[in-house]
């Protein structure tokens, strides 16, 4: 919204990208990613726009009234969900296979989208996470939303950007947990009776409406009808009786750190003896190579 004010804006005036790049002494590209949504300006650049377009302080008002910490990456399918979760007052997670977005650590967030099916740049990769990070913001923190967690015990097994990740990961759940509105159960592979076919989240808005969503493969599915509602609440509730404690599920979750603590020191290690085996063969090659017999000094 603010990109395409400040283009209407600048074509108004009579200016190109490229006459504005000149006279505010910088890229064309900078001016043409602040249209399109793709880079928030400072508060003097934006100050500099109103200036040059006569725009008194429409550009700067507007600019006061966006956030500017909600990304323009989420998908559309998307977007509603993220809407809803800015405003629930409890939510209620079921996630297996990986770890869910709210809980997420950032090195954690980074391997999965550099790890995607789709080849993302570095940038993308950065607004990305970015972008699932800032949805935690009002959530982890004291006296936020009620947050309920079933994490299938897939999620904390299965390694992902390896151990030194996995452990960063496990920590942060385990320091989360700790939060008065956080809670975390496990359900373990065995001795369950209840299985949910798919990830999903119940939310909880502040009118009392309550709705639920899952995924597919491309496509996010959104229901606020009382049946659907009700039918899987009812399933979550199964599930989280058959669980084992808070207590117990982070006893699991410290096994799997432990576990992943071992493997990356095993890891370390493997790779000093690799260079130190690197090492011994450059020496040994050095010590092998021809020797060059010493030249006689001339007598006086």
């Amino acid at each position: 919204m603010f990109g395409e004010e400040l283009k209407y804006a600048r074509e108004a005036a009579g200016y190109t990208q490229g006459d504005v790049g000149k006279l505010l002494h910088c890229d064309r590209t900078v001016v043409s990613r602040t249209e399109s949504g793709k880079r928030k300006p400072s508060v003097e650049e934006v100050g500099e726009f109103d200036r040059l377009y006569g725009s008194g302080d429409l550009l700067m008002r507007l600019y006061g009234r966006v956030d500017w910490d909600v990304s323009v990456e989420h998908p559309d399918w998307f977007q509603e969900q993220v809407d809803r979760e800015a405003i629930a007052v409890g939510l209620r997670v079921y996630q297996d296979s990986v770890v869910h977005g709210l809980l997420q650590c950032r090195q954690y967030a980074h391997a999965l989208f550099a790890n995607g099916a789709a080849a993302l740049g570095r940038e993308e990769i950065e607004e990305r996470v970015k972008a699932r990070l800032s949805r935690q913001d009002r959530i982890l923190v004291p006296g936020g939303p009620l947050l309920l967690v079933i994490l299938d015990e897939s999620a904390i097994r299965t390694v992902v950007g390896g151990p030194g990740v996995m452990r960063h990961q496990m920590e942060h759940l385990l320091r989360v947990a700790q939060l008065p509105n956080v809670l975390i159960q496990v359900a373990p592979f065995a001795h369950r009776r209840t299985f949910i076919k798919t990830a999903m989240v119940l939310l909880e808005l502040p009118d009392g409406q309550r709705s639920v969503y899952s995924e597919s493969l491309e496509q996010g599915h959104l229901s606020d009808v009382p049946a659907t509602v009700a039918k899987y609440q009812r399933r979550y509730d199964q599930l989280r009786v058959e669980c084992p404690s808070e207590r117990d599920s982070l006893r699991l979750i410290a096994d799997a750190l432990e576990g992943f603590r071992d493997e990356e020191q095993r890891a370390r290690g493997s790779r000093l003896e690799e260079e130190q085996l690197q090492r011994g063969r450059r020496r040994r090659l050095h010590r092998g190579g021809p020797r060059i017999p010493p030249q006689r000094r001339p007598r006086a």
